[in-house]
């Protein structure tokens, strides 16, 4: 693994570079992911920093890349072959711990949390013109999970489980988020399952046509399965978030920013500062409807695996309460 260290550049003065995996161009991490690294980006050449202007991380270039999405995204990172990446709560407890999805595989232990970004709802998007109504009404459809390797996939085995509905049972396509929204667009597809922030482009531009209605997901089924698993919580999608669908019952994740263990100190408490400077939030805020989620206050909401310590660090020295388990500097 090639470890990125702090310092202002390159000993020669080149630039550092650092890549954030996303997910896919039509879904949420992307945008978000393009957002944090014109935050976080500081080439060299650029005038030095000023206290309360907006401003990266010295020396560092960061791009945000594509990717097939979180469970990719995790083993990507614990390997080595990306510096970071953007993942759901669930894919990283069960990666870093060895269980659920990943269970009778070698634990990711090394993974790291930089920060708890915004939640995520789970979303089950419907074509009009299908009639379906409830989601026992999916069985005999076409309907994509996502493609393997993706959070959505994994939590939308989770939720037909719960149902009681079984995959046979249905006419399963395997495709990402643009896709799916394509191939339902174009009459080949009845639904599909997204994990992601709301407002999602691709089901936005479908819903202001008056192609999709989302599927609540709520009552005792639902109540089971987020006692059963704590990175679900309740959500609600409000009235007005698409384009003539009303408000929405359903799930939610924590969408998480993740490290490798052995990524620099130094370097990872400057992203967070920066991350988290009052001077950058406007950035934030002009990039996308959930990265203007992104506050100091929910970084460590549902983070069920260690923080890198140059994350605890910054929290610390900001008086965030840790868990015993970060609370150690």
């Amino acid at each position: 693994m090639t470890v990125l260290r702090a310092g202002a550049a390159g000993d020669n003065g080149s630039a550092r570079y650092l890549r954030i995996a996303t997910g896919s161009a039509a879904g949420t991490y992307f945008p978000v992911g393009e957002t944090l690294a014109r935050l976080l980006s500081h080439p060299p050449g650029r005038p030095d920093c000023d206290a309360g202007t907006p401003c990266g991380v010295d020396g560092l270039v960061v791009s945000a890349e594509t990717s097939e999405g979180s469970v990719v995204n995790v083993r990507a990172v614990a390997a080595g072959t990306v510096e970071t990446a953007l993942a759901q709560a669930d894919v990283t407890y069960w990666a870093q711990t060895g269980t659920g999805l990943f269970k009778g595989k070698p634990a990711l232990a090394n993974l790291r949390v930089i920060a708890n970004l915004y939640p995520e709802s789970l979303q089950l998007v419907v074509a009009r013109k299908a009639g379906i109504r409830r989601i026992e009404e999916l069985k005999g459809k076409r309907v994509s999970l996502d493609r393997d390797g993706s959070g959505s996939r994994v939590d939308a085995r989770l939720i037909l489980k719960a149902f009681g509905i079984r995959e046979k049972d249905l006419a399963i396509r395997d495709a990402d988020p643009s896709q799916a929204t394509d191939s339902l667009a174009d009459g080949e597809l009845d639904a599909f399952f997204f994990v992601g922030g709301t407002p999602t482009p691709s089901i936005a531009d479908l819903a202001a046509r008056g192609l999709v209605d989302l599927l609540p997901l709520t009552g005792p089924v639902v109540e089971r399965l987020t006692a059963q698993y704590a990175f679900f919580r309740p959500d609600v999608i409000p009235a007005g978030t698409y384009d003539g669908i009303a408000e929405i019952a359903t799930v939610k994740v924590g969408a998480q920013w993740v490290v490798a263990a052995e990524i620099d100190e130094a370097l990872v408490y400057a992203l967070t500062r920066a991350l988290f400077d009052p001077a950058n939030g406007h950035v934030l805020k002009a990039g996308h409807p959930r990265a203007a989620d992104i506050a100091i206050e929910h970084a460590l909401d549902g983070v069920a695996i260690p923080l890198h310590p140059g994350a605890a660090r910054f929290y610390r020295e900001q008086g965030l309460k840790l868990s015993a388990r970060d609370d150690q500097g």
